[in-house]
């Protein structure tokens, strides 16, 4: 697939977006005692707008950039986990398949008859997956690969990863990134279509 310059240009600007929410405040919402991180829409977003491929390249900037800036400033001891590529790269890029593949399979199973539902659906389920496959796949990967590391870093019993990751950052952090993706998501998706038309 040949990248024009509206998907270069895509690229570039949510790619920067991702490092932004990364280095700032602005990437993590705080809600009651925990914060829900946003720094994956904008690959869901690029997925859904201008293809896979654009979002890949979008997964690859916000993957490399945890792999930075977990080498050159990490917040935490454990965070030394992100140089590793399957954590921090393989999920990223993920996303970027499972939001596209979702949104067009719920645009398809609606028609052309009922395309703005589709839409509106699709958006919501590509947000909501792609949030999923961004939280499951880094914290499985973590216990998958790092278990015991982990526990040495927190001072936990190993034995217990499973359910600190689980409990403790999964389930807490993911419900509500989640409906701040579909919320977020569904919004950008709803705007882009005056400019996009017939092509979302």
């Amino acid at each position: 697939m040949k990248l024009n310059t509206r998907k270069l240009a895509i690229i570039g600007m949510l790619g920067g977006i991702s490092i932004i929410l990364g280095v700032t405040p602005l990437g993590f919402i705080p809600i009651g005692p925990v914060k829900a991180t946003i720094m994956h829409i904008p690959v869901i977003i690029g997925s859904i707008v201008e293809g896979p491929v654009v979002g890949l390249f979008i997964g690859l900037i916000f993957g490399g950039f945890s792999m930075f800036q977990a080498y050159a400033m990490p917040t935490s001891p454990v965070q030394v986990v992100f140089l590793d590529p399957v954590v921090a790269v393989l999920p990223r890029l993920l996303i970027a398949l499972v939001a596209h593949y979702s949104y067009q399979g719920i645009k398809r199973a609606f028609g052309p008859d009922n395309q703005h539902r589709g839409r509106v659906l699709g958006a919501m389920l590509a947000a909501a997956l792609g949030t999923i496959t961004n939280t499951g796949g880094v914290l499985g990967a973590i216990y998958i690969r790092h278990a015991e590391f982990y526990a040495e870093k927190l001072g936990i019993d190993p034995a217990v990863v499973g359910n600190t990751i689980l409990y403790g950052i999964a389930i807490p952090n993911g419900i509500p990134e989640v409906i701040i993706a579909i919320l977020v998501v569904t919004a950008v998706v709803r705007a882009l279509q005056k400019f996009y038309k017939h092509e979302l």
